[in-house]
C-alpha cells in the first residue's frame, strides 16, 4: 500500500476505533451476565412450583408485585449512576467490579432449597420476594452501566454494530450454557411406590409410555451456585479488558424530570421501549416451553434441541450482521425479516392447538409432531436474528438521537427506562403465564398419573405457549416495520452531529 493511501486510510479512520479486545471483554461480560438472568429468567418459576410448591397463582403475583419496586428501583440506579462523576477506571466500567460479587450472590440464594428448612407456605413465598427482589436491585445495578458501557467504549458506528453484535454472541453463549446444560442437569426420575412390588419406581406416563420428570432441589441450587460464581469471573474479565474512550462529564448535571419527560415524547425511544417490552417479554416466555417440554412432549431433553432450534440462525447471521447493517440499516433489516417470524408463529399457533390437523400428522398419539415445532422454532428464530442482533445498536442510535434533538447526553436515563421496559416485559410474560398455567390446572405432583391428560393440562400448555409467541413476534415486526422512524439515511446525519461536537471537545481540552 503506498504513503498516500496509507494516509488517507488514516485520515478517514475514526478516532475511537475499537478493536478485538474491546468487543471480546464486552462478550465475555455479557455471557457473565446471562449467566445469572437466563438461569432466573428460565428456572426460578419451575423452582418455585416444583419445588418449593408455591402455587403457579401464587408466583405470579410475586413476579408482578416485585415489579412495582422497579418503578422505583430503576429511576434511583439511573440518578446514581448518571451522577456520579468519572473515576480512574472510567464512568460505568467499575460497576462491573463493584456489583459483581452481590449480583452473583443474590442469583444463588434465588435457588436454595429453602423447603428444607421450612413446609410453611407463607413463609417460603415470603423468602422468595426477599431474595427475588435482591436479585432484581442488583441486576439493575449492574444492567445499566453495562448497558450505557457501550456507548462510551466507542461513538464510531461501526464500532457500535460490532459491540451490539458481540454483546449477541456473549448473550447467546451465556444463554446457551444455561438451556443446553441445565435440563442434563437439574432433572431426575419422578419415583413413586409400587404396591406390586413394595417399591420405589419411576413413574410412566400413561399416553406417551415415558419416564416423568421432575425438578430437583439440591441439583437446582447447585447449578445455580456454579452459575453465580462464572458470572463473577466472567464480569471480572470484561472490566479488565473494555476502556472508556468517550470522555465522560467530571461534574454532571441532569434535570431528571425534563429527562424522562422528554423520552416519552421521542417516538424513536417510545418506539424502542415498546419493542423491549415484547422483546424482552417472548425472551422470558420462552421459558414456559419447559412446561410444555416435560407435560406435553414428555421429555425434558428437547428443551436441548429448542435452544439449538433458537439459537443455530443466530450463530449462522452473526459474523455478517455488522456488514448487512453497515450497507441497509439496522431498522431496515429488523423490518423486513422479523416478519418470518411473526408468519412462523402464527402458522404453528393454528397448526398446533388444531386437533384435526394433529389428528392427520400423528394420528397414533394425537400429539402434535415434536418436530414440526423444533422446525417452526428454527424458522422463528431466523426471521427474530436481526432483531436480537442489532437491539442495543439500536438503543445506542436512539442516545445518539436524544442528544442530537437536546444537546444533552443521557446513557444511564435512557437504559433505565429501557431496563425497566425490558423487565416490565419480563413481568408480564411471568405473570401471565403463571395465572394461565393455573388456568391450566397445572400440578407438578399430579404430573404423570394421568392428572395432564384427563384435564387436558398438556393441550391447555400447547395453546399458551404457541398463542402468546405469534401475538408478540407480529407486534415486534409492527413496531420495527411501521414504528421505529430511525433509517439508516436519517441517522447519517445523526452521526455526523456527534462525531463533530466530540471532535470540538477534544479541541478545547
Amino acid at each position: 500500500m503506498s504513503k498516500e493511501k496509507t494516509a488517507e486510510v488514516a485520515e478517514n479512520q475514526h478516532p475511537n476505533k475499537i478493536g478485538i479486545k474491546d468487543a471480546a471483554g464486552y462478550t465475555v461480560a455479557e455471557a457473565g451476565n446471562m449467566f445469572n438472568l437466563t438461569y432466573i429468567s428460565s428456572y426460578l418459576k419451575i423452582f418455585m412450583t416444583d419445588v418449593l410448591k408455591i402455587e403457579a397463582k401464587h408466583a405470579g403475583l410475586m413476579f408482578i408485585l416485585t415489579r412495582l419496586w422497579d418503578c422505583i428501583n430503576d429511576p434511583i440506579w439511573g440518578a446514581m449512576v448518571a451522577r456520579k462523576p468519572p473515576v480512574k477506571d472510567g464512568k460505568f466500567r467499575p460497576y462491573l467490579k463493584w456489583v459483581a460479587l452481590p449480583l452473583g450472590i443474590s442469583t444463588v440464594l434465588c435457588f436454595v432449597p429453602y423447603n428444607n428448612f421450612t413446609a410453611n407456605p407463607l413463609s417460603l413465598l415470603i423468602i422468595c420476594y426477599i431474595t427475588y427482589i435482591f436479585y432484581g436491585m442488583m441486576y439493575t445495578g449492574m444492567n445499566i452501566p453495562f448497558g450505557s458501557l457501550a456507548s462510551v467504549i466507542t461513538d464510531d458506528p461501526n464500532g457500535r454494530n460490532l459491540l451490539s453484535t458481540f454483546r449477541s454472541i456473549g448473550s447467546g453463549i451465556g444463554g446457551a450454557v444455561v438451556s443446553l446444560i441445565a435440563p442434563m442437569v437439574i432433572y431426575s426420575a419422578k419415583m413413586a411406590l409400587d404396591p406390586a412390588t413394595n417399591q420405589m419406581t419411576p413413574v410412566i406416563d400413561p399416553v406417551t409410555k415415558k419416564v416423568v420428570e421432575e425438578a430437583d432441589g439440591t441439583k437446582m441450587f447447585i447449578f445455580g451456585l456454579i452459575m453465580g460464581v462464572l458470572s463473577i469471573i466472567f464480569y471480572l474479565v470484561g472490566f479488565k479488558n473494555t476502556k472508556e474512550r468517550v470522555p465522560s462529564e467530571a461534574e454532571p448535571k441532569m434535570d431528571f424530570k425534563k429527562t424522562y419527560l422528554g423520552l416519552l415524547k421521542s417516538r424513536p425511544f417510545v418506539t424502542v421501549a415498546l419493542a423491549g417490552v415484547l422483546i424482552s417479554g417472548q425472551l422470558q416466555f420462552n421459558s414456559f416451553n419447559a412446561y410444555l417440554y416435560k407435560n406435553y412432549f414428555t421429555n425434558t431433553s428437547l428443551s436441548i434441541l429448542g435452544t439449538i432450534c433458537n439459537y443455530l440462525p443466530m450463530v449462522c447471521l452473526v459474523l455478517f450482521t455488522p456488514k448487512l447493517s453497515a450497507k441497509y440499516g439496522k431498522k431496515e433489516l429488523c423490518g423486513k425479516f422479523s416478519i418470518v417470524a411473526a408468519i412462523a408463529s402464527v402458522a404453528l399457533a393454528i397448526c398446533a392447538n388444531n386437533q384435526s390437523i394433529i389428528d392427520k400428522l400423528n394420528p397414533e398419539t394425537g400429539i402434535f409432531p415434536a418436530w414440526m415445532f423444533m422446525l417452526a422454532l428454527l424458522l422463528i428464530g431466523f426471521g427474530y436474528t436481526f432483531v436480537s442482533l442489532t437491539c442495543w445498536a439500536v438503543v445506542m442510535d436512539v442516545i445518539d438521537y436524544q442528544e442530537y434533538k437536546t444537546g444533552q447526553r443521557n446513557e444511564s436515563a435512557v437504559y433505565a427506562v429501557y431496563t425497566f421496559s425490558r423487565k416490565l416485559g419480563q413481568t408480564i410474560a411471568d405473570g401471565a403465564g403463571l395465572f394461565l398455567l393455573q388456568w391450566a390446572k397445572y400440578d407438578s405432583d399430579a404430573a404423570g398419573n394421568g392428572f395432564i391428560t384427563e384435564n387436558n393440562t398438556s393441550k391447555k400448555i400447547m395453546l399458551i405457549c404457541t398463542i402468546i409467541p405469534a401475538v408478540v413476534y407480529t407486534g415486534v415486526w409492527l413496531l420495527m416495520r411501521f414504528g421505529y422512524p430511525l433509517t439508516k439515511e436519517k441517522l447519517e446525519p445523526i452521526y455526523a452531529f456527534i462525531r463533530e461536537k466530540r471532535e470540538a471537545a477534544e479541541g478545547e481540552a
